[in-house]
């Protein structure tokens, strides 16, 4: 299930009463169009009294990375429904898209605490420009400069099948 950014925009139709209703948008992370405009119309109804027989969609766009090959750090506030209640928390990934981190999230989310997709709700999701505002240690570990991952007992290739004596790998 691959994640996408949307930008959904829409509004309550124009009546007698207010001829120019007020305008939403909401930044939408979904596998599909119909999927994201499902998820705006379920926000939009639980946030203001628009549902989506008495409203319509302006617009529906696809926002892409504009660095898709950096590695970035996101911070990620969220509220989940558990078996138990309802829940706030900020969780921190490091990724190379928007889209990725929310990914990561979900799966992080449901190893973790078994939430399903349905019972996330992403209430924002920021890069974290500088690396003195990274919050957790497991992200602030990776920020070290010269980090080098070793490779210890590698085991080389033999162009014979058996030798002589036993193959040095440290």
């Amino acid at each position: 299930m691959g994640l996408q950014e949307f930008q959904v925009v829409g509004r309550h139709l124009p009546t007698t009463n207010e001829p120019n209703p007020k305008i939403y948008r909401m930044r939408i992370f979904a596998p599909n169009e119909v999927v994201a405009k499902s998820r705006f119309w379920y926000f939009l109804r639980q946030l203001k009294k628009v549902k989506k027989a008495s409203g319509e969609i302006i617009g529906v766009n696809v926002i892409h990375e504009a660095k898709p090959l950096k590695v970035k750090n996101f911070g990620i506030w969220l509220r989940y429904d558990s078996r138990s209640g309802t829940h706030n928390m900020y969780k921190e990934f490091r990724d190379l898209s928007r889209a990725d981190a929310v990914k990561s999230l979900y799966q992080d989310m449901a190893a973790r605490h078994r939430a399903r997709f349905r019972s996330i709700h992403i209430l924002r999701v920021v890069e974290i420009a500088k690396s003195d505002d990274v919050r957790r240690p497991y992200i602030k570990q990776l920020l070290t400069p010269g980090l080098k991952f070793p490779l210890p007992h590698r085991v080389g290739k033999s162009a014979a099948t058996f030798v002589a004596n036993r193959p040095s790998t440290f």
